[in-house]
């Protein structure tokens, strides 16, 4: 099969890429492949739904600005397709005097990245959330909540509509780049040619880049972010999603509860060294995954850096009381029998060799093709900007190798 275009990845950035493409050039062959049976199965579709603002990016750089481009065009794209979403704001709690010095910090932040905010605190906290405790918080007005999968399908659905194909149970196994095309070799099935490729393939970017012969400089890292969900009765405990100000030290954001466009109150996520790069269960283990993982100085270096909030994650994955304590300082009438399960999600982690997380969008370009090395957080709000970036490499609009901001 010879298409003019080839996009391997069916998440939502695969997805809106592939859809930018036929949109850039109307008409085009394409075809988009992935390996599993359905469409955002992983990242896309194990998410807490949030539509982000933007608040913790550093003003100026390339994520402040794609996550404040991505919230229009996801909530334009949402209400053009007849997709519930949500501006139900974001209320970032400080429970103490340091953390009330970082939310200045963070508002700050917002003021410089243009983010509307409004600072609240005593009477006017508990008037607003009264289940949740504090000494003052920043209410951010433009965060919303969607379901991420729904958004997914329906870029799918545009992308049939273009006249784009799209091949499920497509599983790669090599990529060979030729002088006039690149031929992607599937597991079961005829070879797929191409003038040109693009490759969004989240949790096994590093692996894809290595079977098109490229050096990554990077090795991805499964997290696991476990969840509870509250019982049906605890729905109105919150009317906006309630954050902890995170520590600056620590990679991850923290225990926050987040209102889901169907109704529940999840509380979560932590952040577990995971043992497979696609499993969803508790004890999922997958031994080429583990040996990746632990073959990688990266790793180990990582650890060490962060051995004691590792052991404190690990602690509280193993006993929902210590999980508890994370969010019982913003919302104390939680108990224990409240947080009933829910679906994790695995986060792709790119580290480098020195143990350094890599926080930046990452990719790197040959003649022929484009990957997408690293797509972390805001990816699923700003799936549709950074489609449109993605898009002008491929097409050679730019000749930058690697970005990062």
């Amino acid at each position: 099969m010879r298409f003019e275009y080839c996009v391997i990845g069916g998440g939502i950035v695969g997805l809106a890429t592939a859809r930018e493409l036929l949109l850039r050039r109307p008409g085009a062959s394409l075809v988009l492949v992935e390996k599993e049976s359905a469409l955002a199965t992983h990242q896309s579709g194990h998410n807490s739904g949030v539509i982000h603002a933007g608040v913790y990016y550093t003003p100026g750089s390339l994520k402040a600005r794609l996550c404040r481009e991505g919230n229009r065009d996801t909530r334009e794209f949402c209400a053009t397709h007849a997709i519930p979403f949500e501006l139900c704001g974001k209320l970032i709690v400080a429970t103490n005097p340091l953390e009330l010095e970082r939310l200045a910090d963070l508002r700050a932040r917002c003021v410089a990245n243009h983010i509307a905010t409004e600072e609240l605190a005593g009477a006017a906290l508990h008037q607003l959330e009264p289940h949740i405790t504090g000494i003052a918080g920043l209410l951010v007005p433009g965060t919303g909540i969607v379901d991420y999968r729904r958004v997914a399908l329906a870029l799918a659905d545009e992308i049939r509509r273009l006249g784009g194909a799209i091949q499920c149970n497509s599983k790669v196994r090599g990529i060979d780049e030729r002088d006039t095309h690149v031929e992607i070799r599937l597991l079961d099935g005829e070879p797929v040619q191409c003038g040109r490729l693009i490759v969004c393939a989240g949790l096994q970017s590093d692996r894809l880049a290595r079977l098109a012969g490229l050096k990554p400089g990077l090795r991805i890292v499964p997290f696991r972010g476990e969840y509870f969900r509250l019982p049906p009765e605890k729905s109105a405990i919150i009317g906006r999603l309630i954050y902890p100000v995170p520590d600056p030290t620590l990679p991850f954001l923290g225990v926050h509860l987040t209102r889901m466009v169907g109704g529940e109150i999840t509380v979560g996520p932590n952040a577990v060294l995971g043992f497979s790069r696609e499993g969803y269960g508790h004890f999922s283990f997958d031994l080429r995954d583990t040996a990746a993982s632990l073959s990688f100085p990266g790793v180990w270096r990582l650890l060490r850096k962060h051995w004691r909030s590792a052991l404190s994650e690990l602690h509280g994955s193993l006993r929902r009381g210590r999980y508890l304590q994370a969010c019982r300082r913003y919302c104390p009438e939680l108990k224990v029998e409240e947080l009933l399960p829910y679906r994790a999600g695995i986060r792709a982690q790119a580290v480098m060799n020195d143990g350094t997380l890599v926080h930046d969008f990452v990719f790197a370009d040959t003649r022929r093709t484009v990957h997408v090395l690293n797509a972390p957080s805001p990816a699923a709000t700003a799936a549709m900007p950074i489609s449109r970036m993605i898009v002008a490499r491929a097409l050679q609009e730019t000749s930058t190798q690697t970005i990062s901001g």
